[in-house]
């Protein structure tokens, strides 16, 4: 990985539409597209929360939705929830929440969740009713398929897919090898 090769235009955070942990001086950026109702993404979320805290302001973490309609059919309005609670501040609790009861995404789970995070409740269920966010999710996972994105998890890492199929310690190892080498 070198440090001047450039980055895909899609793989660059948008301050406006993506949902960022991390200061944007970090010298590694990782992007995750993932599905809430994806097993592989519910085992990977507790390992990459391990990853954040381990290497902290060092590396940005992104992620986007690439909800597998076809064999997870509450992703998308999971996805679609998740936006509604970042609209009030609450993205990464709910994202969180989601991810911690993946057998349950239902849309009174949904529902459910944002009480107990106390979001103002009409309006997440007006957002929800009226698909707010659709459009968003659905051009994330339009950036995914451009990108090449076939499942979930895929991580990129400064803007180099990270091949995690065999587990994320991978994934530590190239973030491990790019500060080293930075």
């Amino acid at each position: 990985m070198t440090a001047t090769a450039p980055i895909h235009p899609l793989l660059v955070p948008d301050a406006a539409t993506d949902h960022v942990l991390g200061p944007a001086t970090a010298r590694l950026t990782l992007v995750e597209y993932g599905d809430f109702e994806c097993p592989s993404c519910g085992q990977a979320h507790p390992a990459v929360k391990i990853l954040r805290d381990r290497f902290g302001s060092q590396v940005r973490f992104v992620f986007r939705h690439f909800p597998l309609r076809e064999v997870h059919p509450h992703a998308e309005l999971a996805a679609e929830a998740a936006e509604a609670a970042g609209a009030q501040g609450q993205f990464w609790a709910f994202h969180d929440l989601l991810f911690a009861h993946q057998q349950h995404l239902g849309a009174a789970h949904l529902q459910s969740y944002a009480e107990q995070l106390g979001l103002d409740i009409p309006r997440f269920e007006n957002e929800l009713r009226d698909h707010v966010y659709l459009q968003r999710v659905q051009e994330q996972m339009q950036g995914a398929v451009a990108l090449r994105v076939r499942a979930t998890p895929t991580f990129f890492l400064n803007g180099e897919f990270c091949d995690v199929s065999f587990g994320l310690a991978h994934l530590q190892q190239r973030i491990e090898k790019a500060l080293g080498a930075a």
